[in-house]
C-alpha cells in the first residue's frame, strides 16, 4: 500500500481508503461487512471513512465492531455530519447543537474516543458558517477530532471557510470529499485549483462510478444480481448511467486499455483517480472481500499519458465537467 499526506497536513493516510456507504448496515450482512474490512486491513488499508447518516448510524456501528481489537493509533477513522438523523428540527445541518451531538453519537457508535477527521457532509445555508467553524474548533481543542474537512463543498464555500479560520485563529480545513471519477470531473476546473493553492487534499468517493466503470453493466442486459444498480435504494443513484446505451458502449471500449496495462477495469478506474496530485485518497466500497482485493491492486500504479489521452478520447462528451453540478440543499430544515 502506498501512503500520502492528507493535503498539506501532517496526517498520512493510505491512498486507497475503505468506505461503507450503502453497504454496511443495509446492503450486506454484518458477517460479510466484517470480512470486507478484514480484507482491507490485510491489504494494508489504514484509512476508513463512514458517516452518521449511513444506514442511520448502523454503518458506524458495524465499522466499529469490525475494527475492534485493532491498534487505534495505526488507523485513520473518518466520519461526517450534516444530514437528518431524526425528526427534530435540530437533528440535521451544521448548527453547533447538531455538530456537537453528532460527534458524541459517532464516537459512541464507532467505539473510539476520537476521530482522525470529522467532515461537514454538505454546506449548510441555514447556519452561520462562523458558528459551524467554532463548533469544529472546539472539538479539535477537546481532542475529540484531530482534523476537520468538508464534503461536496463548492470552491467559494471552501474559500469562505478558510477566510473565517484565518480571521478567527481556527485550525483550517485540510480536506474535501467530492465525487470524482473518469465520468464525473466537476471538481477539476474550480475546486481543485483552490485546494491546490490552499493545501487541501481530495478524499474522493465513487472512483469506479458505483461500479459503472468495472464494465459489469452491459447494453441490453439487466443489472447483475447483487450489484448496486439492482438494489432499489442504491440503484436510483446509477439509473441514468446504466440505462445510457452510448455510455455503456464507450465504457466497454475501455476494457482493452485495462488489459493492455495489465489491470482490471476497477483498477484502471482507481489508478486514473490517483494520478491527480491533489487526490490524497480514493475511497472504495465493497459487498464482497474479493472486490476489496481487486480495487487495492491499483495502489502504486502509474498510468502513462498516452493511455490517459485514449481514455479521454473514448469517453468524449459523456464526461460531466460543470462545476455547478456540485451543490448542497438550500434548506435542510424545510
Amino acid at each position: 500500500m502506498d501512503f500520502r499526506h492528507l493535503g498539506n497536513s501532517g496526517l498520512v493516510v493510505s491512498e486507497i481508503a475503505y468506505g461503507n456507504w450503502i453497504t454496511h448496515g443495509s446492503q450486506v450482512e454484518e458477517e460479510t461487512a466484517v470480512a470486507c474490512v478484514r480484507a482491507a486491513l490485510d491489504a494494508g488499508v489504514t484509512t476508513f471513512d463512514t458517516a452518521d447518516v449511513y444506514a442511520l448510524g448502523k454503518a458506524e456501528e458495524v465499522l466499529g465492531r469490525a475494527l475492534k481489537g485493532e491498534r487505534r493509533d495505526g488507523l485513520e477513522i473518518f466520519s461526517k455530519v450534516f444530514w437528518p438523523m431524526g425528526e427534530g428540527r435540530n437533528d440535521r445541518g451544521l448548527s453547533r447543537k447538531h455538530v456537537i451531538r453528532g460527534v458524541e453519537d459517532s464516537l459512541r457508535r464507532l467505539g473510539t474516543d476520537y476521530l482522525d477527521l470529522y467532515q461537514a457532509h454538505r454546506f449548510d445555508y441555514t447556519t452561520p458558517l462562523e458558528e459551524t467553524m467554532r463548533a469544529f474548533e472546539d472539538l479539535v481543542r477537546q481532542g475529540k477530532v484531530l482534523y476537520v474537512g468538508v464534503s461536496e463543498w463548492r470552491a467559494e464555500e471552501i474559500e469562505r471557510a478558510l477566510r473565517i479560520a484565518d480571521e478567527m485563529g481556527f485550525d483550517r480545513i485540510v480536506s474535501n470529499q467530492p465525487q470524482y471519477n473518469m465520468l464525473w470531473r466537476v471538481i477539476e476546473s474550480e475546486v481543485v485549483p483552490v485546494c491546490e493553492r490552499e493545501g487541501i487534499g481530495q478524499i474522493v468517493w465513487s472512483p469506479i462510478a458505483g461500479g459503472m466503470l468495472t464494465g459489469k453493466y452491459k447494453v441490453g442486459r439487466p443489472a447483475p444480481s447483487g450489484s448496486r444498480a439492482a438494489e432499489p435504494e442504491a440503484g436510483r443513484f446509477l439509473r441514468d448511467l446504466t440505462e445510457d446505451e452510448k455510455l455503456l458502449s464507450r465504457v466497454a471500449r475501455l476494457e482493452p486499455l485495462a488489459a493492455e496495462a495489465g489491470l482490471s477495469m476497477a483498477q484502471l478506474a482507481v489508478a486514473w483517480v490517483l494520478r491527480n496530485p491533489n487526490v490524497s485518497a480514493a475511497i472504495v466500497g465493497a459487498s464482497r472481500p474479493e472486490q476489496v482485493r481487486d480495487n487495492v491492486g491499483a495502489t502504486g500504479v502509474k498510468l502513462d499519458d498516452d493511455l490517459v489521452a485514449r481514455v479521454d478520447e473514448i469517453l468524449g462528451d459523456s464526461v460531466q465537467r460543470d462545476p455547478a453540478l456540485t451543490r448542497s440543499p438550500e434548506n435542510i430544515r424545510a
